[in-house]
């Protein structure tokens, strides 16, 4: 009898449709059941000795609620009847409609929470604590869409008892030691994160979208072309990569998109034709691998009159230093046309993307001075030095591809302005670990939208005291000054948009939640903080504030 390994999560989530994914233990048929009729089926398909489904569910009706459950042959395996599950509500399906406020809750950087008993390290969990505050009170405030931007595992910082457990297969002596290897392996951080009882639970019944950053695969993936050929030295790189570019298409990419968009790609059909995928799912990666630009993992999502642009800032770079970009020029196209595509039909335009567009101004000035060190600007002695300088200090936000940085300042202005302007321009972002508020404006032009820098980070991971004192003085007016002489040196061009800080910085395990209704636009940052004395957590409102009235 199939059983369920890995979900449900709930994923895709319109007026009359949704995506539910699971992993079962073999080959079998997934269906979800509505009790009012509504659900639907998928046959799983096999991924290195892996059963996946991504079960499409019709027949709902916008602006209900209702509950479902997992059948596997004909078989309930959702809920599961046994505590601590037995003590969680139902999970549900809720359909919204155009006419909703829509919440849209953000974070990233989440290590997987010890087991149930022992101490956590680095304090409550964020997402543990949602799903605690939401399985208390079923019927009050809960997200309709949760995003995860970035670095959902950690290849390259497992914990404990993936360490002890890599070590009972393999001779972890041999690179890449503690870090995960191949596919297999994977499959482990999804399971220690996602098996995570209230987060189990969590994503069955709140719709996500997710994006990868650096440690999904490996800190600083992609930083610079030195960067990659040093990597591309090693005898176990290239498996990293397939597996974590396989493994993200299974676990997160497929959830993203669409049921329409689905049902027309051709790799999923490919991967759902054969007995065996995973031949066909390797020469995509290795393609991916090869050619950034044969791949798009960026994609649209709209939430009634709310547009998301969900940006791939890490796998679409280009990184020739004398053509160094954020986005290859046809991922850049896709971000030009969804922004400016019926601007009248959508009132918020978000735009998420792992990386902050806008930084401290030291750190921007930083970083944009190491980007004409590296290019050669100032000799090959120089660029040696800004490339060591690149990789010791992670410089390699928007900031350092200058180009890049101007032209996403253009493209939210041009999308800002004008009669058909939304109400706000909102980039989301994570990896920082801290949050932090910054308001953009253009000194030649004024959008008519509002155009915020909205960073949160992280969900639940460390929060060294270098990271606290650096960013803290980072936005001082010391810093702006010193970060003016790194300009000056590298005879930086001066940004077509200026910014100031206009919250924080707060450090925390933390989320941020977006309230959008109409034209009006709310913002709540809460932390995850341990009630004094108990080891019970909850999330604490840190700072609510109207956006736009």
């Amino acid at each position: 009898m199939a059983g369920l390994r890995l979900g449900p999560l709930l994923r895709y989530v319109d007026g009359t449709s949704a995506t539910v994914w699971v992993e079962t233990s073999r080959p079998c048929t997934a269906e979800v059941r509505c009790a009012d009729g509504a659900g639907g089926e998928a046959r799983t398909f096999q991924i290195e000795g892996h059963h996946y489904a991504l079960v499409p569910v019709t027949g709902l009706t916008p602006g209900t609620t209702r509950a479902y459950e997992v059948h596997l042959d004909g078989t309930r395996v959702w809920p599961l009847p046994d505590a601590p599950f037995s003590e969680f509500p139902d999970s549900v399906i809720h359909t919204p409609t155009d006419q909703a406020a829509v919440r849209v809750a953000f974070g990233s950087c989440r290590w997987a929470a010890p087991p149930s008993g022992e101490k956590d390290p680095v304090g409550p969990d964020a997402l543990d604590t949602l799903a605690t505050r939401v399985a208390a009170d079923p019927e009050g405030e809960r997200p309709d869409v949760l995003l995860l931007l970035g670095d959902q595992v950690y290849a390259d910082e497992t914990s404990p008892a993936t360490r002890r457990w890599l070590a009972a297969r393999r001779d972890v002596g041999d690179p890449p030691g503690n870090e995960v290897a191949n596919y297999e392996e994977y499959t482990h951080l999804y399971y220690e994160s996602w098996l995570d009882p209230e987060v189990r639970w969590l994503l069955s019944t709140v719709p996500s979208c997710m994006i990868f950053d650096d440690h999904d695969v490996i800190d600083d993936w992609n930083t610079s072309a030195s960067w990659l050929a040093d990597m591309r030295t090693t005898d176990w790189w290239q498996e990293r990569l397939l597996s974590g570019l396989m493994s993200y298409w299974v676990h997160q990419h497929l959830g993203n998109l669409p049921p329409a968009q689905l049902a027309a790609d051709p790799l999923y059909a490919a991967v759902r034709a054969t007995p065996d995928g995973t031949a066909t799912l390797r020469s995509f990666a290795a393609e991916a691998d090869a050619d950034a630009t044969a791949v798009r993992w960026s994609y649209r999502r709209d939430f009634g009159r709310v547009r998301l642009l969900m940006v791939d800032s890490r796998a679409a770079r280009v990184l020739d230093e004398q053509n160094r970009s954020m986005l290859d020029p046809g991922e850049a196209r896709w971000l030009r046309e969804e922004a400016l595509d019926s601007r009248e039909s959508y009132d918020h335009l978000l735009i998420g993307t792992s990386l902050p567009w806008l930084l401290p101004h030291l750190v921007h000035d930083a970083e944009a001075w190491d980007a004409t060190l590296c290019r050669g600007d100032k000799g090959a002695r120089w660029a040696r030095f800004g490339e060591k300088l690149r990789r010791a200090a992670d410089l390699e936000h928007w900031a350092a591809f200058p180009a890049s940085f101007d032209a996403l300042a253009d493209l939210i202005a041009e999308a800002g302005s004008g009669p058909e302007a939304p109400a706000t321009v909102l980039v989301l972002s994570g990896d920082v670990h801290h949050a932090y508020v910054a308001e953009a404006k253009w000194p030649t032009r004024s959008p008519d939208a509002r155009v915020l820098q909205l960073t949160c980070s992280p969900v639940h991971n460390s929060i060294p005291l270098s990271i606290r004192l650096g960013f803290r003085f980072g936005w001082s007016a010391a810093a702006r000054a010193l970060g003016r002489r790194f300009a000056r040196h590298g005879r930086c061009a001066r940004p077509p948009v200026s910014w100031r800080k206009t919250g924080g910085p707060w450090f925390g395990n933390q989320l941020m939640t977006l309230t959008l209704r109409g034209r009006s636009a709310r913002l709540r940052l809460e932390q995850a903080r341990e009630e004094r004395g108990t080891a019970t957590a909850e999330l604490r409102t840190v700072v609510e504030s109207e956006l736009v009235p």
